[in-house]
């Protein structure tokens, strides 16, 4: 059998983490508030919340009674301890994103929530466009520097490969303003967000590289402010841990009523 490719350099992404700073935080806790605010309308109580997190000070402030799970390839979790799971912005570091969730799927009691949160295909795309033409130019080459995070479907469809049920998928992007490409390379650095890519170029980058990338993404992403867009996708999962309980869909041909006299419509077959 062939090996699982490896993505991401483990202990250069707990390096990255590890220099993150307060004031990156932010888009750690707008994702914690998004979660509170979906487990909030669910109507039922958890009372044994646990949490896979890199950045336990912002995630256990806003769920003080969950448990902190460190994030790692197998995590330090028990069969069926929790009723409520949630795995907090590392999805697109995993290099096994669907053996994430089939771990935390079996960390769940029957009817037990998993929310899963995590960074989709479309984020930094104005910096990925920028830092691409500028060292093709300046260099004649391209290197892997922003990790290829997966599209809505293709995470949505993880939920399902990992085994639960009732599987919800959506997106909210976010848009932050930087005073320039400088500006939100030196806030990716404080969020612990930088390149930890296996296959990353393992020096230095040009400063030639970075200067032709700000004047390009000055050029086709400033905003009316003056001020340069970046967007963040952020992709929020949702599914439970399969039980009896749960609503069921119907066997295909069990309808009692055709769609056509719903819609006040005439039914016409197709040619064969």
């Amino acid at each position: 059998m062939t090996a699982q490719p490896t993505l991401t350099d483990p202990k250069a992404l707990a390096r990255r983490r590890a220099r993150a700073t307060v004031r990156g935080m932010f888009l750690q806790q707008a994702a914690a508030d998004e979660v509170q605010d979906r487990v909030g309308l669910v109507k039922k109580a958890f009372t044994a919340p646990a949490i896979v997190t890199a950045f336990p000070q912002v995630w256990a402030a806003t769920f003080p009674e969950a448990k902190i799970i460190p994030e790692a390839e197998v995590l330090a979790l028990e069969p069926q301890a929790h009723d409520l799971m949630i795995h907090a912005m590392g999805l697109h570091w995993a290099n096994d994103p669907i053996g994430q969730l089939i771990q935390c799927r079996r960390a769940l009691r029957p009817d037990g929530l998993l929310h899963a949160v995590a960074l989709g295909g479309q984020t930094l795309h104005e910096l990925r466009a920028c830092l691409g033409q500028a060292e093709v130019e300046v260099t004649g080459g391209l290197s892997p520097r922003i990790a290829p995070m997966g599209e809505l479907r293709d995470l949505g469809a993880l939920l399902q490969r990992a085994g639960l049920a009732l599987p919800v998928a959506d997106s909210q992007p976010l848009t932050v303003e930087y005073e320039n490409a400088w500006a939100l390379m030196r806030d990716l650095r404080e969020m612990g967000e930088t390149n930890a890519l296996q296959a990353r170029l393992r020096r230095p980058t040009g400063r030639a590289v970075l200067t032709r990338a700000a004047e390009l993404y000055a050029t086709h992403f400033t905003a009316a402010s003056g001020r340069v867009t970046a967007t963040f996708d952020m992709i929020f999962l949702a599914g439970w841990a399969p039980d009896e309980s749960q609503q069921k869909p119907l066997r295909p041909g069990s309808a009692q009523q055709r769609l056509a006299d719903a819609l006040n419509s005439r039914e016409e077959p197709l040619p064969d």
